[in-house]
């Protein structure tokens, strides 16, 4: 869990190769310019992220508050980061 949405500074734009120990699926690599691409790099990081430090290099704080309300997320994780910064939470309300 990150210890603040601030501390995540990951990229904004370009093309991100994430490392294996994060995607192994043999498309490791995201346009972020993409918004598909984009969301589906966001769930792998989320959910497969092993450190603090893979969450703060590949998440992007501005990114994950637009990103949040459609995100697919098993629902233990949302919660968890939800109750972490309800900040997240409030999106997905004001997205409704």
């Amino acid at each position: 869990m990150a210890e603040t949405l601030a501390a995540l500074t990951g990229p904004t734009e370009g093309l991100v190769a994430l490392p294996h120990h994060l995607d192994w699926s043999g498309h490791p690599e995201y346009d972020l310019s993409r918004p598909a691409r984009l969301a589906s790099m966001y769930k792998v990081v989320l959910t497969e992220a092993s450190s603090v430090d893979d969450l703060n290099t590949w998440l992007n704080a501005d990114l994950l508050r637009r990103l949040w309300p459609t995100l697919w997320l098993p629902p233990q994780l949302r919660k968890t980061w939800e109750v972490a910064f309800p900040e997240l939470a409030a999106t997905r309300t004001e997205a409704a």
